[in-house]
């Protein structure tokens, strides 16, 4: 039985996921707030093995359904390594990317379909579900231009245009399928400000 805050952090690459997560473990750590900061895929030992192959921009041939079952697997390894023992701690746990990706990068990205990455999924989680997600919503170009300000390119950040307005008609789906979840945060502005928001949503969840 789970004590503790899963929150995670979800958007397209470039939406500064870590940027603003790391800035609200900092004020929340200052609050005195025992919190976490954790990825995916990776944040564990084998989970981070399973990360460089999908992200390496060498395995340009990686099969859609391979792709999807790996980052089921790097999930579930993820969660008994690092979220679940420190839910039971009853530890604040800040979470860059979770299941929401998977349905938006595989879902319709890769035209798998929600449902069938769901399924997968739903065996790999075994129910633990995030108690908040907040979403950092940016436009097309912003996205692209902090992208490439962070230099080398990982193998899904390499695809192609379509692939990437295809994951965000996912990321739409989903915040309409799951609203009192999912809150969306405009995260074009300053990163002061969109933590400020973040931090808000946050602190309902802890405090209520």
């Amino acid at each position: 039985m789970k004590k503790g805050f899963f929150i995670t952090f979800e958007g397209n690459d470039g939406a500064g996921k870590t940027t603003i997560a790391l800035a609200c473990k900092e004020r929340l750590e200052q609050a005195g707030i025992d919190v976490i900061y954790t990825r995916e895929p990776g944040g564990s030992k084998i989970a981070e093995q399973i990360r460089n192959i999908l992200l390496d921009p060498q395995n340009k041939e990686m099969d859609a359904r391979t792709e999807a079952i790996l980052y089921a697997a790097a999930r579930r390894q993820h969660l008994m390594d690092i979220v679940a023992p420190a839910l039971e701690q009853g530890k604040v746990v800040l979470c860059d990317r979770f299941l929401d990706s998977s349905l938006a990068y595989q879902g319709v990205g890769r035209d798998l379909g929600i449902e069938a990455i769901e399924q997968l999924n739903h065996f790999a989680i075994h129910n633990l579900m995030p108690d908040q997600t907040i979403f950092l919503s940016v436009n097309e170009e912003i996205a692209n231009q902090r992208m490439h300000q962070r230099g080398e390119l990982n193998r899904l950040d390499q695809e192609k245009d379509e692939f990437h307005r295809k994951v965000r008609q996912g990321y739409e789906i989903l915040l309409k399928r799951d609203p009192k979840r999912i809150k969306k945060i405009d995260a074009s502005r300053s990163i002061e400000e969109v933590s400020n928001d973040a931090m808000e949503v946050i602190q309902k969840i802890i405090y209520g």
